[in-house]
């Protein structure tokens, strides 16, 4: 069947899709002169962000047809983020961050992407990740139906693909020594001796644990995975940056464990906690960090 490109206009209230592209969550995107391309569940996408509307192209049956909903999903255009926002601790970190980056979304994605994507990252900066995230997608990955002039043109391998290229081919992706991680966590994901569609049945505390069984997947991974794969919305990664912020800015700089800025930033944060960590991660990273400590 032949298919055709499909547009719409979504509707949609403080959603700054630049930013929530370009946070550090995801890393198939790329920019384009006309917006955003990448693909969700193998299917293609060019996204514009418009003041309160997100353009949306995908290749479809018929130009009339709905946008498909692995890609509302995928959006979350119509999570109301009022409420999100209204549950951070009113202190004057958080003020600041909110305020400069009022409209920054949390994305839902495919957890074996995500799992993937995260591992991949492990001592990498983001430029480099989505480097090896589309080289494995050019080598591994399935053909996307795009337009002609598609930018974007390969979904991200699947687990039996990574498991058949098996780890030389995926070290040729410039993955380093994660090659070896991301072949065996996408045999056990293939075998169903992992089981990632499980994750957020489970309690937070089991869903990190089962994770952190998957070789190079630690707590900073596992609670990125739990975060923006929509599993636990309280999970909150603490990686090098958010943990020496978390001690400069409420614990008097002291050296305070991973684990007692885990415990702590469950308490403080609240049941939106992830949403608030992406907040300031995203603030510190455009913005620098601003180190005066809460009020």
């Amino acid at each position: 069947m032949t298919m055709r490109l499909c547009h719409a206009i979504v509707p949609v209230q403080d959603y700054d899709l630049d930013a929530t592209l370009d946070s550090g969550q995801v890393f198939g995107f790329r920019a384009t002169p006309s917006g955003w391309e990448g693909s969700v569940s193998s299917c293609w996408m060019r996204l514009c962000g418009r003041d309160q509307s997100i353009e949306i192209e995908w290749m479809g049956n018929s130009t009339g047809e709905a946008v498909p909903a692995e890609i509302l999903d995928f959006l979350g255009a119509g999570v109301s983020l009022g409420p999100i926002l209204s549950s951070f601790p009113q202190d004057a970190v958080m003020r600041r961050a909110v305020a400069a980056c009022r409209g920054l979304r949390l994305l839902k994605q495919d957890p074996w992407t995500c799992l993937a994507s995260f591992i991949l990252s492990s001592t990498k900066q983001i430029t480099q990740i989505k480097q090896i995230y589309a080289a494995l997608c050019l080598r591994l990955g399935d053909r996307l139906r795009a337009p002609p002039d598609a930018e974007v043109r390969h979904a991200f391998p699947l687990p039996e693909a990574v498991v058949r290229a098996g780890e030389k081919v995926v070290r040729e992706c410039k993955a380093g020594f994660r090659a070896a991680y991301l072949v065996e966590a996408a045999r056990r994901v293939l075998t169903g001796e992992f089981r990632l569609g499980e994750l957020a049945n489970l309690p937070i505390a089991e869903a990190r644990a089962e994770l952190m069984n998957l070789p190079g997947v630690g707590p900073k991974v596992a609670d990125c995975v739990l975060l923006f794969t929509g599993a636990h919305a309280e999970a909150f990664p603490v990686d090098v940056w958010i943990a020496r912020a978390l001690r400069e800015l409420y614990f008097q700089g002291k050296l305070v464990s991973l684990d007692q800025l885990r415990e702590f930033a469950a308490r403080h944060f609240g049941p939106h906690g992830g949403y608030a960590q992406q907040y300031l991660f995203h603030y510190a990273r455009v913005h620098g960090m601003p180190w005066e400590a809460p009020a």
